[in-house]
């Protein structure tokens, strides 16, 4: 809002800044004053919707908040919301306050699925607005951390109502408490020509699996699903998904030499070298003579930089997969983890392997629940059992692509490592080169 809409807005709260019946928000007022939007803006918006049912449920919210910014304390307490037939999926919110904040005394968020990709009509969008204007606050988040549409402020007897709405249109609760969450995909295939799978058709063919364990939680702890179909990791599941399914190649990348001396000839050779050439982690790129750039795909560790940068010059390769990696979260029992590589590469490109990408998930699945203590993600799971003792239990032979830097690894002798190596892949060619990166 700019500074002159910030003033009609105040003149026509009245000369002390607000109309008759609405709470003080000193405090909150000054988060307006920043150079960015804020959030304040938009519950003043919301607070203002004249003859809207939900403006005195703002106004409260306003207050309490405003309330909390003073005492330092938040005024929320958990309990028990729910539709009928599912166990999860509506985050219950109560007031500590409501005697103060009657109107807002319930704020209840329903969580509800986005659809694979992100993707929405413009039809859909106004009917879900439309809906949450005649239930709840009118506050909408797209999307939470846990990747679902987040209908914030609702009172317990508008949930029901405001749900069977939703799901007439087909929209679905996502998962919360100790379950199965929501999961997530990037745009992919769909806008962006560096996706190596389908990654609406691995979200849909897990989420359709495991709806059960979604809707009726009960498992020791949270278990995340996310989707990204190259490196760059868009839905950020390497460090927030239990399991992650990364996009991959493993045979060369694809380079179009004219398009690199188009570059090289319109940027100049010195920031070619130093914004692309330098910025390889393992310096696998080298500027030639003629302004052809040389790859060494050995060395290549698809950290998708000069892709990025040179999407016209690079492009991927065309043995397309995925890594899954497991274990990435924020910080719990223990720290902040990224995820850890169980399987280096595997194929997706028919319907069986698909249904092999849902069948691990499956065992995932089951190990977590029958093996995890409460209260505990998967990678604590793994922390505490150690990493043979996990590969065993879910039947997966360790592979030398697991090993991120052999030769700086104090646990891995670099002769022993480059023997063993080669008789893994000279075996798994013997076996008809099974889902391993060649090299």
């Amino acid at each position: 809002m700019s500074g002159e809409d910030k003033t009609k807005t105040n003149q026509a709260s009245g000369a002390n800044g607000k109309a008759e019946g609405q709470h003080p928000t000193p405090m909150l007022d000054q988060l307006e004053g920043g150079p960015w939007p804020s959030f304040v803006t938009g519950l003043k918006r919301l607070r203002d919707s004249t003859g809207k049912q939900y403006a005195p449920m703002m106004n409260d919210l306003l207050g309490q908040l405003e309330h909390s910014y003073e005492e330092r304390t938040g005024f929320w307490k958990g309990g028990t919301v729910s539709v009928f037939g599912y166990g999860g999926g509506v985050i219950p919110r109560f007031s500590e306050v409501a005697a103060k904040f009657p109107a807002s005394k319930e704020f209840h968020t329903l969580r509800i699925q986005p659809p694979a990709g992100y993707h929405y009509s413009t039809d859909v969008l106004r009917q879900l607005c439309d809906i949450w204007e005649r239930h709840g606050s009118g506050l909408i988040a797209f999307h939470g951390q846990s990747g679902d549409i987040m209908f914030q402020g609702c009172s317990s007897d508008a949930v029901q109502p405001a749900f069977d709405e939703l799901n007439e249109i087909g929209f679905d609760l996502g998962g919360a408490g100790p379950s199965l969450r929501t999961s997530t995909s990037c745009v992919g295939h769909a806008r962006c020509e560096m996706s190596c799978y389908d990654e609406v058709k691995a979200h849909r063919t897990v989420l359709n699996e495991f709806m059960d364990e979604m809707h009726r939680p009960a498992l020791p702890y949270k278990f995340k699903f996310k989707f990204s179909g190259c490196g760059n990791d868009c839905v950020n599941a390497i460090h927030r998904a239990d399991f992650a399914v990364i996009g991959t190649w493993r045979d060369d990348m694809k380079v179009n030499q004219e398009e690199v001396k188009a570059y090289v000839a319109k940027a100049g050779r010195k920031y070619t070298i130093d914004k692309v050439i330098s910025m390889c982690p393992t310096r696998a790129l080298s500027l030639n003579d003629d302004d052809t750039i040389d790859v060494d795909n050995k060395s290549c560790v698809r950290c998708m930089h000069c892709l990025n940068v040179m999407n016209k010059a690079f492009s991927p390769g065309d043995d397309r997969g995925a890594t899954i990696l497991v274990g990435g979260k924020r910080a719990l029992k223990v720290g902040d983890l990224m995820g850890t590589v169980v399987v280096p590469f595997m194929k997706l490109d028919t319907d069986e392997d698909y249904q092999k990408l849902m069948e691990f998930g499956r065992k995932l699945m089951d190990f977590f629940a029958e093996n995890a203590l409460e209260h505990e993600r998967i990678c604590e799971t793994m922390d505490r059992i150690g990493l043979p003792a996990f590969l065993e239990a879910i039947g997966v032979e360790p592979d030398p692509n697991m090993v991120n830097h052999p030769r700086t690894s104090c646990y891995v002798r670099t002769d022993d490592f480059t023997l063993e190596a080669d008789k893994y892949f000279e075996r798994k060619a013997r076996e008809g080169g099974l889902d391993v990166a060649a090299e």
